[in-house]
């Protein structure tokens, strides 16, 4: 007995493996794409399952599908979404530029499966694919899965992230360390307004990507081939909207226009875009970590982060910041995703954007590294511990402490402080207490470093 079977489609007979729930389409992308080792995402394929399902229900209120087939369609779907099956997803992402072998993938496993529970015979273009077009299924999917997944992991990730920042600060009141410009020592900040600055980078990241996902949620389904609605119903898209809605839990509304939401992704590019803004953030603080972490006893020392694993497979004792390093390299990676997105995102010739697959790909991927990304970093952040003696004797040692009696002394009798303490390695007290004619007590007080840290002129 065989393994194949005989598919037929417009352009003749195709053979599919006997356990393909496929037709010949699917085959042809299969046999033509092989490009690359990667498919599209799940959250994708499970955003199509979704628009199929909709559309389906729609199809069935206005008198176009059966009562019949529509329910078959929909338990169809049900089943691939509890995860059945994904085996027969295998189209390749670099694939023809609107995702049509995709959608085919999805309508002949839909079809093939309905006509399975149903007993009837259900076409994947006449039944699954009703009232749509491959050039508008893919870019809703594209609009839906990142507008799903930003809503439900990322925006909570970030608000750990930020909560969790927030909290560290909160507890490192009364300490104070040495402030840093490029690289080099500068007044003195408080660990908390370090941390501040963390937790805002992360705020401004929120909202920013808080926006662009209610963007997102303006969907093209209805648009059909060129954005004309062709053989789509009157009430179509906003029903479609409205179903899709109350299956997801999301705010689904119409695009306003169809025509540029088939013609172009730059709501796609402006999510990559503030996705490489928030790898930006996390690279940042992440290497901040990294900085403080330094030594044991040759780095700053500032900071102990939890020891996860051994450091080096040759040097015993050694415990590295490998959770910023691989928070780095995500981000990394989210970088790269928005250059080709931005590629991909001009290359809407005419009436369709012919680099759908790809967009999909790469931004889905850039919300699950950094909704991963920040969970991990806000464990790394939780768990590690400032080391006190460090930082205060850092902070003694610091000549720019002399910057406060810039208003008393001015700035050249002040360097000449600064560069013998830097030169002697004695405290900046010591040096300012023989320079100047100001009581140990009262330079005590000017450059009283916590005091530094709140701003503001000293006074004689």
């Amino acid at each position: 007995m065989s393994d194949r079977r005989i598919e037929r489609d417009s352009m003749g007979e195709v053979s599919v493996p006997v356990s393909a729930l496929y037709g010949a389409q699917t085959q042809r992308a299969v046999d033509n794409f092989r490009l690359s080792e990667l498919t599209l995402p799940a959250v994708f394929i499970d955003a199509v399952l979704r628009i199929k399902q909709a559309a389906a229900r729609v199809n069935a209120e206005l008198g176009l599908l059966d009562d019949a087939r529509c329910e078959a369609i929909c338990a169809a779907a049900d089943q691939l979404l509890e995860g059945e099956h994904r085996d027969q997803f295998p189209v390749d992402v670099f694939q023809t530029g609107s995702g049509t072998s995709t959608n085919m993938n999805v309508n002949e496993v839909l079809a093939t499966l309905a006509a399975s529970r149903s007993g009837l015979a259900v076409s994947a273009n006449d039944h699954v694919n009703m009232s749509q077009s491959s050039n508008d299924v893919i870019p809703t999917a594209i609009h839906s899965s990142a507008a799903i997944e930003i809503s439900e992991r990322l925006l909570p990730a970030l608000a750990t992230l930020q909560a969790v920042i927030e909290d560290k600060a909160e507890a490192s009141a009364g300490l104070v360390k040495t402030g840093r410009t490029h690289l080099m020592d500068a007044m003195p900040i408080r660990p908390d307004q370090e941390l501040m600055a963390w937790a805002c980078q992360i705020e401004k990241s929120r909202e920013r990507i808080a926006d662009v996902q209610m963007q997102l949620c303006e969907l093209s389904q209805g648009g059909t081939a060129v954005g004309s609605s062709i053989n789509a119903p009157t009430g179509f898209a906003p029903r479609f909207c409205e179903v899709l809605s109350a299956a997801t839990g999301q705010s689904f509304r119409p695009n306003r226009s169809f025509f540029e939401g088939l013609a172009c992704q730059d709501t796609a590019v402006a999510a990559s875009g503030q996705l490489r803004t928030l790898a930006v953030a996390l690279m940042k603080i992440s290497n901040d970590l990294r900085w403080m972490n330094s030594g044991p006893l040759s780095g700053l020392g500032e900071i102990q982060l939890k020891a996860l694993q051994p450091g080096s497979s040759i040097m015993p004792g050694k415990v590295n910041p490998v959770i910023p390093e691989a928070v780095a390299m995500a981000a990394a990676q989210v970088i790269g995703n928005d250059g080709c997105i931005t590629v991909a995102g001009q290359s809407g010739n005419f009436q369709l954007n012919v680099m759908l697959p790809v967009v999909a790909y790469n931004l889905l991927q850039s919300i699950s590294l950094m909704s991963n990304a920040c969970e991990a970093l806000a464990e790394c952040v939780r768990d590690f511990a400032y080391q006190p003696d460090a930082l205060r004797e850092a902070v003694a040692r610091n000549p720019v402490l002399v910057t406060a009696l810039n208003p008393l002394i001015g700035y050249l009798k002040a360097a000449e402080i600064a560069k013998r303490a830097y030169s002697e390695g004695r405290d900046i007290l010591d040096v300012a207490e023989e320079m100047t004619d100001y009581s140990r007590e009262a330079l005590s007080e000017y450059l009283d470093p916590l005091k530094l840290t709140e701003g503001g002129v000293s006074e004689a």
